[in-house]
């Protein structure tokens, strides 16, 4: 196949600022063994029972950090463990190159089978068991690693990502320029023609971007994610959504950037977030009915914007009075959308704090008390009846508001007010506090942050690579708990991506968001909406144990390769059994990989996986076949 070649990088980088020391102790310890196992095999044959005194010389080996080619599970023979459970070695072949950004859930060619009414048809729509593939998702021909950030916020590869369908259709607006070999963002947007840096600036004048208040926002119908982009400058990080659709690779772009994103829709289903998570919402020219099927686009963003959070809204019809010719609608038809979403706000009890040039934007409460002492609010749309509010996997969206959290006061954040960036990412989120996660106490969360400074710290000693500026910038977490992986590497310039499973017990996914960082809700016996080679590193944390009976190992194991960038790194925890049976398929799937010990020791049943995925692409006479206009 085309690309493959000897690892640049390699499972257990190792820092080489010691190497002469540790080869000269670990040949002083291979004497002193050779010594050792020498004596007790003599004295055991003069005993006459050799077997009853031999040491296992293997299990006392040492760990030469100089050499990349040593087997770390002395105690455990994969060979051996496969024979006995029945476990077969498989080869995975390259996927055809018509599969190269492949998203299973999102395929436009299933998606055809389902209503458009609403944009159901763009919603998640996953194969069946038997239409799973079972082959590796390749690169295109000429793939190389993406630009480091934050270079790559204005460049991407034009062989990473080969359309030009946006160049030509926003040209104009300024998203994207093609020149050469590489892609441009300049950072302009439909509504933000002067740049994403100077619409912020704007939304600046309006509200607080600096005190630390606000750090999570959510950009509905994102484009290529600038404005995301260009928050982070700010210390405000966005997650960014948009379909697949007639624009193309909107997200791919935006993750080529190094930017967090997500392929989504709101239609009939929640977003796939907890209630009260982020602290801005953004819509700019979204096209989305706002006011449209009794509000319950905005009531959905309601759900998910935090107490005294903001929505800010650009585009039609906000201003409508200077933009309606060149929107090709009638002064009528403007006025009556717009009348429709002050409607809509207002019976949501939001507060409309300003509408200037091209931006309006409204503010939640920070509680319902008000609300529900006003009739004039609770008529429509009704408050929900009791449920869980952070159910989102499949959970249709309703025309019912969310409640918030019970308050004794006016002043009263519902849920508990949050601390300002950075400080809220150490401070116990107030759901862990409240006691509303259940099992999840302040003892809980504190031994958590001090596990994670531990882990890590091991991580380094393994892979160096992990504290190397710009070989890692988009990172996944599978199995995030209190996001303490995400919050150990905040100091470095990446992002971490938390998932908490939807089969997880307890759902801790707004503990993260309270603590500043971002994340979704996902089962991994379905595919991510996400495109291929998104992540440079995917960590997993018992995600194999946790699925060990929904699902099959290798079908996760092809989706993590599907969403590995080639030379991408992983980092599997889990028990050692299972951790053979991954090492066997990790190898099927030509990653070099390694199992190492856990950080408390040999005798601890949970081992580790550090492997990188080789670099490989499709060959190069598949070249003309696909992406080239």
């Amino acid at each position: 196949m085309a690309g493959q070649n000897t690892p640049y990088y390699t499972a257990t980088a190792k820092p080489n600022t010691t190497t002469h020391l540790l080869r000269k102790n670990n040949l002083l310890r291979t004497c002193l063994v050779f010594f050792l196992c020498s004596f007790f095999y003599l004295f055991g044959s003069w005993h006459g029972h050799p077997r009853a005194t031999t040491v296992n010389c293997a299990s006392t080996s040492t760990f030469n950090s100089s050499h990349k080619d040593l087997d770390f599970t002395t105690h455990h023979s994969a060979a051996t463990a496969a024979a006995a459970d029945g476990f077969t070695v498989k080869t995975y072949p390259p996927c055809s190159i018509t599969y190269s950004e492949y998203t299973p859930c999102q395929d436009q060619k299933r998606s055809l089978k389902y209503p458009r009414d609403r944009l159901i048809y763009r919603e998640r729509h996953c194969p069946e068991k038997t239409e799973l593939l079972k082959c590796r998702i390749p690169a295109p021909y000429g793939y190389t690693n993406p630009f480091k950030w934050p270079r790559s916020r204005d460049l991407a590869w034009y062989a990473n990502v080969p359309h030009k369908d946006l160049t030509v259709e926003k040209a104009v607006q300024n998203w994207i320029r093609f020149e050469g070999d590489r892609f441009r963002f300049p950072g302009g947007g439909t509504m933000f023609p002067n740049g994403a840096d100077a619409y912020i600036d704007d939304i600046g004048k309006l509200i607080n971007l600096n005190d630390g208040l606000i750090r999570t926002a959510i950009d509905t119908g994102c484009g290529v994610a600038s404005w995301g982009a260009y928050l982070l400058s700010r210390n405000i990080i966005a997650m960014s959504f948009a379909p697949r659709d007639t624009h193309e690779a909107q997200v791919q772009f935006a993750l080529e950037r190094g930017v967090p994103a997500l392929i989504g829709v709101i239609a009939s289903k929640r977003l796939l977030y907890p209630s009260r998570a982020f602290d801005m919402a953004h819509c700019s020219r979204c096209l989305i009915p706002w006011g449209q099927y009794d509000g319950v686009y905005l009531i959905e963003v309601d759900r998910v914007l935090r107490p005294g959070g903001y929505w800010i809204l650009s585009g039609p019809p906000i201003n409508w009075q200077k933009h309606w010719k060149g929107w090709e609608r009638t002064k009528e038809d403007l006025n009556e959308e717009q009348t429709r979403i002050e409607k809509v706000a207002k019976s949501l009890c939001w507060k409309k704090l300003a509408q200037k040039g091209d931006l309006a934007i409204w503010q939640k409460p920070i509680n319902h008390l008000n609300c529900k002492t006003n009739s004039k609010f609770t008529r429509t749309p009704p408050f929900c009846p009791v449920q869980n509010p952070d159910s989102a996997w499949y959970t249709d969206i309703e025309t019912c508001l969310t409640r918030l959290p019970e308050v004794s006061s006016n002043e009263e954040v519902a849920g508990g007010a949050i601390a300002k960036w950075p400080k809220r990412l150490g401070m116990v989120p107030p759901r862990v506090q409240s006691g509303s996660i259940e099992g999840v106490t302040p003892d809980i969360f504190q031994k958590d942050v001090i596990l994670w400074k531990k882990r890590l710290s091991y991580y380094k000693t393994i892979n160096n690579q992990l504290e190397q500026p710009g070989r890692y910038r988009n990172l996944l977490d599978m199995n995030a708990f209190l996001g303490g992986f995400a919050a150990s590497l905040v100091k470095y310039p990446l992002w971490v991506m938390n998932i908490v499973p939807v089969e997880a017990k307890p759902d801790t996914l707004g503990a993260i968001y309270e603590r500043g960082l971002i994340g979704t809700y996902q089962s991994w016996c379905e595919a991510m909406s996400t495109y291929p080679r998104t992540y440079d590193l995917i960590h997993s944390d018992s995600v194999f144990t946790l699925n060990k009976d929904r699902c099959e190992m290798e079908d996760i194991m092809l989706e993590m390769d599907r969403i590995l960038r080639p030379e991408g790194s992983v980092i599997i925890r889990d028990d050692v059994d299972l951790l053979v049976k991954v090492k066997r398929i990790a190898d099927g799937l030509n990653w070099e990989s390694q199992i190492v010990d856990h950080e408390d020791g040999p005798l601890v049943r949970e081992k580790l996986l550090f492997a990188v995925k080789l670099y490989w692409t499709a060959p190069t006479d598949s070249d003309q076949a696909y992406g080239k206009e």
